[in-house]
């Protein structure tokens, strides 16, 4: 099974992702977990990234499909995978397309999670996590029950990434209507879209996407 998350971000593409992953047994392909992953590489490519995300900006297209092709030769993707992130872009799409054909593989389905702009923009810039274990909470709908200690690890130190700023954000949902909105009409053309409504509780997202998956990949 191999799938595609398609939306803005604060979409809730990670979140189902990860339920995918349970509920299937595919790898969860995270290229923006991927890409922060470099950042603390030390090198001119991970610099590189750090201020291409922390501006808003999308990261090159060539490098994002190479780090996927050397994701989906691992064994944990032997039973598919559901890509996090990417295409983002139509030119990605293409090479991406190209790629998996080289691999004599191909994409099941591409499900659009769609999401009003202003929701967006609420849900990601009210986020932050535990800089001990990591963990994620959220300033409205997910705060620490103790407002000063992580829920999971007691920690008290908390930290909100830079690219999570109302400004930050902004710019990216910019960045997506303008580069990633065509993908949209691309994958309908190839018969592979569907679309979720996002705004809907998780729980009942998930369903949606299930039942997505059991009409049209089998």
């Amino acid at each position: 099974m191999r799938l595609v998350l398609l939306g803005p971000p604060g979409s809730g593409k990670g979140t189902q992702a990860k339920w995918l992953k349970a509920r299937y047994g595919i790898a969860h392909l995270s290229t923006g977990e991927m890409l922060r992953a470099s950042i603390f590489e030390d090198g001119e490519l991970g610099r590189e990234i750090r201020l291409l995300m922390e501006s808003g900006e999308l990261v090159p297209d060539d490098l994002v499909v190479r780090m996927i092709e050397e994701k989906i030769a691992r064994p944990e993707c032997e039973k598919g995978f559901v890509l996090d992130g990417c295409p983002r872009t139509l030119v990605q799409a293409e090479a991406l397309d190209q790629m998996l054909s080289d691999k004599h593989m191909g994409l099941n389905l591409v499900i659009e999670m769609t999401v009003d702009p202003d929701e967006v923009i609420r849900r990601i810039s009210g986020r932050f996590s535990c800089i001990s274990c990591g963990a994620s909470y959220h300033v409205t709908f997910n705060k620490p029950l103790s407002d000063d200690t992580c829920d999971y690890c007691g920690h008290t130190e908390f930290e909100k990434r830079s690219d999570d700023s109302e400004e930050t954000v902004r710019k990216r949902l910019d960045s997506y209507w303008s580069k990633t909105a065509t993908l949209v009409s691309y994958y309908r053309d190839k018969d592979l879209l569907q679309s979720v409504d996002s705004m809907k509780p998780v729980n009942t997202v998930s369903l949606e996407i299930g039942r997505l998956i059991s009409n049209y990949v089998g």
